[in-house]
């Protein structure tokens, strides 16, 4: 398969045989071409060519219509569902239940409870607006939606990213229930240790060539993975750690902060070069603690202070002007202006930097996004580039550059590497260090317990929107982080 873009060769000669019942998963750097194998099979885009043969007969599938009729359905990684429908509404989105004109709402509703019990999540009601639920529950919507189709195939792209650790446990019982009945199953993650759990052949994608094709999980080791992948080997993900010097100032202090109804009490400081990490399950409170240290939501109880002076509640210009920034959860959807350059992206929050007598300086601000570029090593480093052409680890570095021009002194980031592979992993993790070691001070908020105890100085556990423990990152592991978690969530 080859396909290229406005000169941009995504594809150079794919392969991929996928066999009924098995879990093939797909591997590769952001940019490697994953996302746009599977928007070919999907019917999203046309290949240039190439071959598809689909049950022993060669096949076009111009359009995704025509990918649902010979029963390959895609779970995309950004969520396809319609926030002001019902659950019912979403699942038959398309493909609507009706007789004699009329929609069958009754019909739609009983089938929909069929389709989340068997993923599930039977106790939520297919008459709930999907805008109300969790990003882990929209997660369930989706693949309730792919399977009230007559499947064979089922691409799931980065599906545990929004789910925390029993719910990627259903996801792969559900997988299995799957594969089981015959239904192949190509599954993308940046998570190795899910391929482990789940998988059963792998193919690795790298700057658009199949490195690999069909080979075998149970034979074929880790790092064999990650070279085929990066090109090189990735020995120690996490850079080795930083004292921070017990007489360095304190930067941000939260004081009894709380948020009727979601999180309360809690208390935390940050010194100038510490990270702090969060840990915790989807829904723990995490994010909203986050959100509500940066006055994106107002708190209900407690203070919030950088280098000792208050932060107005509910107030983001009050925290931005005091050196907070925030790269948020969904860094598509919250974060970044996606059809506009990278320079705009970076400059986004110190417009007032490069105004000139009421307009805006567009060669300072390219300038100012060239030498952030430079610094963090975005690729490709081009300013006038789209952002929404760019893989998810350098979008990831944009948020980071539009704090570093404002000149921020704490960085809060929720979910840094969400859909990030394994190399531009390790480049974050080297950056988070090095602006530690600059001075900021650092909160960070993660999903995965690995990423939280690698990175931190000190870590709360968080449960029920409130801190189980304060410990240093080096006396805890995770296993110790999931007990506190699991017996604080019982409680």
């Amino acid at each position: 398969m080859t396909k290229a873009f406005a000169g941009v060769q995504a594809l150079r000669g794919v392969d991929l045989e996928i066999a009924p019942g098995e879990v093939h998963c797909i591997l590769g750097q952001n940019g490697a071409g994953k996302s746009t194998l599977i928007k070919v099979l999907a019917g999203v885009h046309r290949p240039d060519a190439g071959e598809i043969t689909w049950d022993g007969r060669a096949v076009e599938i111009p359009d995704p219509q025509a990918a649902l009729a010979l029963g390959i359905a895609t779970m995309y990684q950004e969520l396809d569902v319609a926030d002001g429908l019902t659950i019912a509404e979403n699942v038959f989105l398309g493909h609507e239940l009706a007789a004699g004109g009329f929609t069958r709402r009754g019909e739609a509703a009983r089938r929909t409870r069929e389709l989340l019990r068997r993923l599930g999540h039977g106790g939520l009601s297919p008459h709930t607006e999907v805008g109300r639920l969790s990003a882990a529950n929209k997660q369930i919507v989706s693949m309730a939606r792919a399977l009230s189709h007559d499947i064979k195939l089922i691409i799931m792209d980065e599906p545990s990213a929004v789910l925390d650790s029993e719910e990627v446990k259903n996801l792969f019982h559900v997988v299995r229930e799957l594969t089981a009945e015959g239904i192949a199953v190509v599954y993308i993650t940046h998570r190795l240790e899910e391929i482990r759990e789940i998988g059963d052949r792998i193919t690795v994608l790298k700057d658009g060539r199949s490195m690999a094709s069909g080979l075998s999980v149970a034979d074929t080791p880790t790092p064999d993975l990650i070279r085929l992948m990066t090109g090189r080997a990735v020995e120690n993900i996490f850079p080795p750690a930083v004292p921070v010097p017990s007489d360095a100032p304190v930067v941000l202090e939260v004081d009894g902060l709380g948020l009727a109804g979601v999180f309360r009490d809690v208390s935390l400081t940050v010194r100038a070069g510490e990270i702090v990490g969060l840990a915790g399950l989807v829904g723990s409170g995490r994010s909203e603690i986050m959100e509500t240290i940066y006055g994106a939501r107002r708190a209900t109880a407690g203070t919030v202070s950088v280098s000792g002076r208050p932060l107005r509640r509910g107030s983001v210009v009050s925290a931005v002007a005091a050196g907070v920034g925030l790269s948020p959860e969904e860094r598509k959807s919250q974060g970044l202006v996606l059809d506009e350059p990278i320079y705009v992206n970076v400059t986004l929050s110190a417009l007032s930097r490069f105004g000139r007598a009421g307009f805006l300086d567009e060669r300072a601000e390219r300038e100012a996004a060239r030498e952030q570029i430079e610094a963090l090593e975005l690729r490709p480093p081009d300013p006038d580039r789209p952002t929404v052409t760019l893989s998810g680890g350098n979008q990831q570095k944009i948020l980071l550059a539009r704090w570093l021009v404002h000149g921020t002194r704490v960085l809060l980031l929720d979910e840094p590497t969400r859909g990030v592979d394994v190399g531009a992993r390790a480049e974050i993790y080297a950056l988070i260090r090095r602006l530690a070691a600059a001075g900021n001070a650092i909160v960070i908020v993660s999903s995965e317990i690995e990423e939280v105890l690698g990175l931190s100085d000190t870590v709360l556990v968080i449960a029920e929107g409130r801190v189980l423990q304060t410990v240093p990152a080096a006396e805890i592991d995770e296993h110790g982080v999931l007990d506190l978690v699991m017996k604080g969530a019982a409680a």
